[in-house]
């Protein structure tokens, strides 16, 4: 610790589609949806996070909700940096006298390309980063797993994020073959509502979507503890009038179906690619897990009956890739996947 090392700030940071986490001294500091709330005649930002997922679907033609990151990229740079910029000061309450200088780590898809790879550098340092590293998502979460990630054994890691899927596997600190398709959890969001559209004549938002999700969403018609039926409430096509339908998880698994499989394709055709040797590793350790998609219900048996592999889910999904991005911000100089 150097005598000005109080004005050097190292965070973690998880930019994601749908949710952002910092974690700054082994703690998560901020968790936030990644949206922002701006005023349409002057630019200005209104809120940031939480506040504008609030306003998300209910606006005036004055006030327009953005969410900068489509499919785990930067589709808006202006937007991002400025989120960017927000969710840092989130983690001071005080504003301090000095702002210090941020040593940062931030995760990205895998198969980001590298234009996409500078607008996120270039956005963190726009934001205030004077040293930003980036890490592969699911190396990151790999790490936050608790997976020995520099280990010459296999690790296949599914990232299910809120704009891409990542399919990863990992050894000796590197990825070895992986897959990144752009079916998350906004797709299955999508689906929801074409599926409410279609089959119930009913017109609901992107935030009902995501609630019908989470609450009675899952990836099989069978499960051992079903969770209760939902009332929805949506603009009726026909009439025009708003109304009430109930919603059960059997209808949402249908409505996901498609986009399921395509990950569980994505997922074979990554464990295809796998080297035989490491592919009998992965025989042994079976697949891991994580991401806020990994906890729709029961996707794990899904993918384990697919595969005839065991399904391992990540104690705390959600976190796991931020965690991960956490342990290697401490490893700064080490670990030699960190991209410079």
């Amino acid at each position: 610790m150097g005598l000005f090392s109080f004005l050097t700030r190292e965070i973690a940071v998880d930019l994601g589609t749908s949710n952002t986490l910092i974690i700054h001294n082994d703690k998560v500091v901020v968790e936030e949806p990644s949206i922002v709330a701006l005023e349409n005649s002057t630019g200005k930002i209104l809120a940031v996070g939480k506040e504008a997922m609030m306003m998300h679907g209910k606006t005036h033609e004055n006030i327009k909700t953005i969410r900068p990151l489509r499919d785990g990229v930067i589709a808006d740079f202006q937007v991002a940096e400025a989120m960017i910029r927000a969710m840092i000061k989130m983690i001071d309450k005080k504003k301090p006298i000095f702002p210090p200088s941020l040593k940062m780590v931030i995760c990205i898809p895998s198969g980001i390309t590298e234009v996409e790879e500078r607008a996120v550098r270039d956005s963190c340092e726009q934001a205030g980063a004077k040293d930003v590293r980036l890490i592969h998502e699911p190396m990151a979460a790999a790490i936050g797993i608790g997976i020995d990630v520099l280990e010459p054994t296999g690790n296949i890691v599914i990232d299910i994020g809120g704009g891409t899927s990542e399919i990863a596997v990992i050894s000796m600190g590197g990825i070895v073959s992986n897959k990144s398709i752009r079916i998350a959890g906004d797709e299955f969001n999508n689906d929801i509502e074409e599926y409410m559209r279609k089959q119930h004549n009913i017109l609901i938002g992107e935030r009902t979507a995501e609630k019908i999700k989470n609450t009675v969403g899952a990836a099989m018609t069978e499960l051992d503890n079903p969770p209760n039926d939902l009332e929805v409430h949506g603009r009726d096509m026909m009439t025009g009038i708003p109304r009430e339908i109930t919603v059960n998880y059997v209808e949402v698994a249908q409505a996901l179906d498609k986009s399921i499989s395509k990950i569980e394709a994505a997922v074979l055709n990554a464990l295809e690619l796998t080297p035989p040797e490491l592919a009998a590793d992965i025989y042994q350790t079976g697949i891991y897990m994580a991401g806020g998609g990994a906890l729709l219900r029961g996707l794990d048996k899904r993918i384990s009956i697919k595969t005839k592999l065991p399904v391992h889910l990540a104690e705390d999904p959600l976190r796991a890739i931020v965690r991960g991005t956490s342990i290697a911000l401490k490893n700064f100089d080490k670990f030699p996947f960190l991209i410079k």
